[in-house]
């Protein structure tokens, strides 16, 4: 059996409703909360955090962070794999 590998949206582009509800459809089994406009960001992260795909990954902490769009771009970069070419 396969694992799963966590994935992350590109948050380039995106409120964080926007992008946060592409989150909650791609990991739609884990009931996370429908964010809307009064969603506190680093709670919802948090949430997201403690997915096990997550969890088990070195993802970055939301305290770490003073906007969301740090910490999605962040996340991106610690779960997606790299596109860059090493040579």
């Amino acid at each position: 059996m396969a694992l799963n590998p966590a994935q992350v949206y590109d948050p380039r582009y995106h409120t964080f409703e926007s992008w946060a509800s592409l989150m909650c459809e791609l990991y739609a089994a884990q009931q996370l909360e429908i964010p809307t406009v009064f969603t506190d960001w680093k709670s919802w992260g948090n949430g997201l955090n403690a997915i096990d795909v997550f969890s088990n990954e070195a993802t970055p902490r939301t305290d770490q962070y003073d906007d969301w769009l740090s910490w999605a771009e962040a996340m991106v970069a610690a779960v997606n794999p790299s596109t860059q070419s090493t040579s």
